[in-house]
């Protein structure tokens, strides 16, 4: 076994990083790459890593 991933190994382009979704449909990455979001393995909801623009959007939208 190495301490190489599959894609990196192979010469595909990828991102280690994690895509993150964000309630206004914006997405960023962890990592600062221009790896387009199909090309990441992880997704995550924003709420996961502490933001809270769904709660804000819900409250604005509410109101």
């Amino acid at each position: 076994m190495t301490g190489v991933c599959r894609e990196c190994r192979e010469g595909l382009e990828h991102c280690h990083g994690a895509i993150v979704h964000h309630a206004s449909f914006a997405v960023e990455c962890t990592e600062d790459c221009a790896t387009p979001e199909a090309l990441h393995a992880l997704h995550l909801d924003c709420d996961a890593v502490g933001c809270t623009c769904a709660e804000i959007l819900t409250a604005w939208a509410v109101s």
